[in-house]
């Protein structure tokens, strides 16, 4: 789908969806827990709705009415002879959570991946899940690979070089279209990076507590992404999983102790809150310009590090009012400003647009992971708002941009990311010429309804 915006969102209410990322952690854990769970989401996304058939592909049953999901758990032991088939579309939190909740089961799995998700790294995670037990092969849909057993501790990986790898070497690809597990996983100590995703560490906290045995998981280095990994221990929590923590200092690693043998217990009923994410592409329009955007069904004392969203647009100036689960952003006199991007990088295209138009320069870093998101998102950023109009350049692990009074519009691509696609229409707001995006249902990924609220909030679409 392309759209042509004829007319840009002037301001206005509107409500936060459901959270994604929270929505994914919740419908594991129901899935694992003694009795059935409601869970309280209003809206659903592609990437939801993988989670969502893996986990009923694992015998869970999962009933969707117009408010929230009724799960019941999967029945204890799996007995499927057949190998499972997982369909993770491009969902890196469904592949990464659910492989190794596979392997903790001792199921046969195939998971499938659509679009970017083969190419995005893996290999740290295989590394542990292979030698703690499970055979992990790697294929397209016609060739299965050759089950690995016996995985290298240390390989090149993604866009990074590991240690132990010959210098100078081309890094190996993590490219498939399916991976195939098969073994159970054991307990014992696994030792993650902690500059390539937390979606591992989280996936090994869902997994490790059906062991029988504690085990402890190691994250080498500064820690990224440190709000994400908080959700999910907060999931744990709430279905009576304990995780403890036994080091201190992030920027030099952390160590998770899990105990086995701990059972999901349900609370009957739990809710998905508003999605700070999304959310912030709203609150970025309220402070570029028009009437300004209210933002309700937010929690103001959420574990979401997109939250910092209020900070960082305080920081450049914009006028930001909160009170109970409703956040307003009005337009001011906008300056450019320094951001670290290491624990929030979901907010970076959005924050582009607002740096685009602040006066001065605006310096984004430490947001190097976002190389291997749906698309290249730092390129892809550069690229839309360069063809739109902004100063913009790309750096190694970030962005520098230079704010301009307007940009001028133009057609840019999706790149088949559905953040690219909202960054481009939140931007039509400060452009003098209309704004094309194509591709632009990537959206669907996580917003299926985004075009239908940017209308809501006074903007004018035609589909082309």
């Amino acid at each position: 789908m392309n759209i042509v915006i004829q007319k840009p969102a002037s301001g206005g209410k509107v409500k936060a969806i459901a959270s994604k990322s929270q929505a994914h952690r919740m419908l594991i854990c129901a899935s694992l827990a003694d009795k059935d769970t409601y869970i309280e989401c209003g809206e659903t996304s592609d990437d939801i709705e993988a989670t969502v058939k893996c986990l009923e592909n694992l015998g869970a049953r999962i009933l969707r009415d117009g408010s929230g999901f009724n799960v019941g758990p999967i029945a204890f032991p799996i007995s499927k002879n057949d190998a499972i088939t997982q369909h993770c579309g491009e969902s890196g939190s469904t592949l990464r959570f659910m492989l190794p909740v596979c392997c903790a089961l001792g199921v046969h799995a195939n998971f499938f991946m659509n679009g970017r998700l083969s190419e995005r790294p893996m290999t740290p995670l295989l590394d542990e899940l292979t030698a703690h037990g499970c055979k992990i092969a790697k294929g397209d849909d016609d060739d299965a690979g050759q089950l690995v057993e016996d995985v290298p501790a240390q390989r090149c990986c993604g866009d990074r070089m590991s240690p132990g790898c010959d210098e100078g070497a081309p890094p190996q690809s993590d490219s498939c279209d399916v991976l195939r597990c098969q073994g159970k996983l054991s307990d014992g100590v696994y030792e993650l990076p902690g500059n390539v995703s937390s979606q591992f560490v989280s996936g090994l906290f869902f997994a490790l507590s059906l062991l029988d045995d504690d085990s402890v998981v190691s994250v080498v280095g500064r820690v990224e992404s440190r709000p994400y990994i908080a959700m999910t221990l907060d999931a744990l929590n709430t279905f009576g999983v304990s995780i403890s923590r036994f080091t201190a200092n992030p920027d030099k690693g952390a160590a998770y102790r899990i105990r086995g043998a701990q059972r999901y217990r349900s609370p009957g009923t739990v809710r998905i809150e508003g999605d700070w994410s999304n959310a912030a592409f709203w609150l970025c329009a309220g402070a570029i310009g028009g009437d300004g955007v209210t933002c309700t069904g937010l929690n103001l004392g959420s574990t979401q590090g997109d939250m910092s969203i209020m900070r960082l647009l305080e920081r450049f100036g914009a006028r930001v009012a909160y009170e109970g689960g409703s956040v307003t952003v009005s337009p001011s006199k906008l300056r450019g400003i320094q951001i670290d991007a290491i624990d929030t990088p979901d907010l970076v295209p959005a924050l582009s647009v607002v740096a685009s138009v602040a006066e001065g320069e605006t310096t984004i870093y430490n947001a190097g992971r976002l190389r291997s998101k749906e698309s290249d998102r730092l390129q892809a950023v550069t690229q839309a708002l360069e063809i739109l109009g902004a100063d913009i350049k790309e750096t190694q692990d970030g962005l520098t941009i230079k704010g301009k009074s307007r940009l001028r519009g133009g057609t840019v691509s999706s790149c088949g990311d559905h953040r690219i696609a909202m960054m481009a229409a939140i931007a039509s707001i400060v452009c003098e010429n209309t704004v094309t995006i194509n591709d632009a249902n990537a959206v669907n990924k996580s917003y299926p309804g985004f075009f239908r609220d940017f209308e809501a909030l006074g903007g004018r679409i035609c589909e082309c």
